[in-house]
């Protein structure tokens, strides 16, 4: 029986941040690939995904590599580390997402998308620096939404609903899911695609193999590893996300907000309004 190819692109949520095992990350599409064929069948998974990446690396680096594996699924799971970029454009990011979700539709690839919470309010940021964060991610998951109709992808919704609220599923960072947060993801891309009839083995189980981090694990964490995550980004974002927030707090005080948001909506319209209807070329 032929393998089933499962290959993975996107960040470190797909490179499997907060799911440690031994001394590398799992991640939920590690623990969907099993699920993906029947028990005497084999499944070829190859994850690409790389901590840091955007839609830019998908699209010029991940995608080839991807394609010369000729993947029957493929997870494009990407988008946050855009928002956290002074260089943000939505209209880029939607081109680089239809020719990514383009690439593997023509080679009959099963496409697997997600829509994401917002980084602001998952760190817990002051309202007016998580207030343009927040618009930025709802406009890349306005985007996704669009694009994964658009191309017959199956896309999970995860964006706003009670898990993000249940702090055992993440971990010590609060932006990555722990273990039993992963779980969650699989099991749910695991039931759309059995939904659909293309997952033909056992859902992965719900119960973490691994017991929680202890609190003080995860305070060492954050105070070496999480403390460097958290500065390059910064080093790249904060002096534009100061201006933001400056200019979310004189919209406030004018009570002029409304406009900003309907300016992020013209933004999205305009972005999927400027793609090209016609079949573009692989990515080679």
């Amino acid at each position: 029986m032929r393998a089933v190819r499962f290959v993975a692109l996107g960040d470190s949520l797909t490179e499997g941040v907060g799911d440690p095992v031994g001394d590398r990350w799992r991640g939920w599409a590690e623990l969907l690939a099993p699920g993906l064929a029947p028990a005497d069948a084999p499944v070829r998974f190859t994850n690409l995904a790389v901590s840091g990446a955007q839609t830019r690396d998908v699209l010029e680096r991940q995608t080839p590599v991807a394609l010369a594996l000729e993947p029957d699924i493929v997870s494009v799971v990407i988008g946050v580390n855009d928002t956290l970029r002074y260089t943000f454009d939505i209209h880029s990011v939607a081109e680089r997402l239809d020719t990514v979700y383009a690439a593997f539709r023509a080679r009959g690839a099963i496409v697997l998308t997600a829509c994401l919470p917002d980084p602001g309010s998952m760190l817990g940021l002051p309202g007016a620096m998580a207030r343009p964060l927040a618009r930025r991610q709802h406009a890349v998951n306005a985007v996704v939404h669009a694009l994964s109709e658009r191309h017959g992808a199956t896309h999970l919704h995860v964006a706003e609903e009670d898990w993000i609220e249940d702090r055992a599923v993440w971990s010590a960072d609060r932006l990555h899911p722990g273990e039993p947060g992963h779980r969650q993801l699989a099991r749910r891309f695991h039931a759309l695609l059995a939904e659909e009839g293309d997952a033909h083995g056992i859902a992965p189980s719900s119960e973490a193999e691994f017991p929680a981090p202890a609190r003080i694990a995860s305070l060492l964490w954050l105070a070496t590893a999480g403390t460097g995550w958290v500065a390059r980004r910064c080093t790249d974002l904060l002096p534009q996300l100061l201006t933001l927030a400056a200019s979310e707090v004189r919209h406030r005080a004018r009570g002029t907000s409304a406009r900003l948001d309907l300016s992020a909506s013209h933004a999205v319209a305009s972005a999927l309004a400027a793609l090209s209807v016609t079949e573009r070329p692989d990515v080679a």
